[in-house]
């Protein structure tokens, strides 16, 4: 019997406007965040997802924190990064951290690792932005290493070798849920595999199949490798209203304000209104009212047989009132409705 599908938020902590348009602190934003993961648990979502970000616009630069502070206000839902960027951080704090988080939230801890598309980690920590690929590469070898809670000993060429290394604290039941974050690389889906990790596919945009052969990739690797596939996931961008009307016209200036702010430092074109409604009914973009979220969302899991969905529901100085409107939405209609479409 196929395992139901999951659902989950993501939040980069964007900073926010408040009611009279003024931007908030990073302080009360990240108090916001806490909120608005208490009520993706009360209303039964399945997992939150915090990214980890250097930069003036958005407030999350230690994602673990924060969701320490999540888990003392949860009970059940699980609490994970979006992504951790493990190329300029320290596989051993790393697994510390999440093993620490997943103590506190009694089993409920997750890591995403990921390179990361923004850069800005790199320089901070003192890190050669060169060796981008290099860096991801051996440290996510020495985390796989750590995951089986056993004496480690292991050698690479970046950092002092290991020799029968126990690391603590220990995960207290089973192992620490561990996926491998994806923007559109196929190597990256293959190293997945070769751990034996799930996927985690950052679709931001574009037509969401366009992301089938990476699927068909995944599980080819794993029948090569002689094991069970493991299960898929998808994080993409999305905005929840009464009709789909107001849920453009509320996210469209917003939208836009991030899009185009990321768009100068990466050489883009400012976005324009029919990009935005192309990806809303064509892409990556679940904007809309309830049925139509629902729709797009069970469209894109039959479509790669995935088995969590994953909204990043904020998006720019979108304020904090309103993205716990669309949670709510988001979790007491948009789910139940894609359930009784995958039933």
């Amino acid at each position: 019997m196929t395992a139901p599908l999951q659902f989950g938020l993501d939040t980069f902590g964007d900073v926010t406007k408040d009611a009279g348009g003024a931007m908030l602190p990073h302080a009360q934003v990240i108090r916001n965040v806490v909120e608005e993961a208490v009520l993706a648990d009360e209303i039964g979502l399945d997992f939150i997802g915090l990214g980890e970000h250097h930069r003036a616009d958005f407030a999350i630069s230690s994602p673990e924190t924060v969701l320490a502070a999540i888990a003392s206000r949860t009970k059940r839902i699980h609490l994970g990064s979006a992504v951790t960027v493990l190329s300029s951080d320290d596989p051993i704090r790393v697994f510390q951290r999440f093993a620490t988080l997943d103590a506190l939230s009694n089993g409920r801890a997750e890591v995403i690792l990921g390179r990361g598309s923004f850069t800005e980690s790199f320089p901070l920590f003192g890190f050669d932005l060169r060796k981008y690929e290099e860096l991801f590469e051996e440290k996510l070898d020495l985390f796989a290493a750590l995951l089986s809670q056993q004496p480690v000993t292991w050698e690479g060429k970046l950092r002092p070798p290991l020799k029968d290394q126990l690391v603590y604290p220990p995960v207290e039941n089973g192992t620490l849920k561990t996926w491998i974050g994806v923007g559109g690389s196929p190597q990256s889906v293959v190293r997945a595999a070769h751990y034996d990790l799930p996927l985690m596919l950052a679709i931001i945009g574009g037509d969401p199949t366009r992301f089938a052969p990476f699927v068909d990739l995944y599980h080819r690797a794993f029948k090569e490798f002689g094991r069970p596939a493991q299960p898929i996931g998808v994080h993409s961008p999305g905005y929840v209203a009464e009709t789909d009307e107001q849920a453009r016209e509320e996210l469209w200036p917003d939208y836009k304000a991030m899009r185009d702010r990321i768009g100068k430092e990466r050489g883009w074109p400012p976005m324009g209104r029919d990009e935005f409604v192309n990806e809303a009914e064509h892409g990556s973009l679940y904007v809309g009212s309830p049925e139509t979220v629902a729709l797009k969302i069970s469209a894109t899991a039959k479509a790669l047989g995935i088995s969590r969905f994953q909204l990043k529901y904020s998006a720019g100085p979108l304020p904090h009132e309103k993205l716990m409107r669309s949670i709510e939405l988001y979790g007491r209609k948009v789910v139940p409705m894609v359930r009784e479409m995958m039933a």
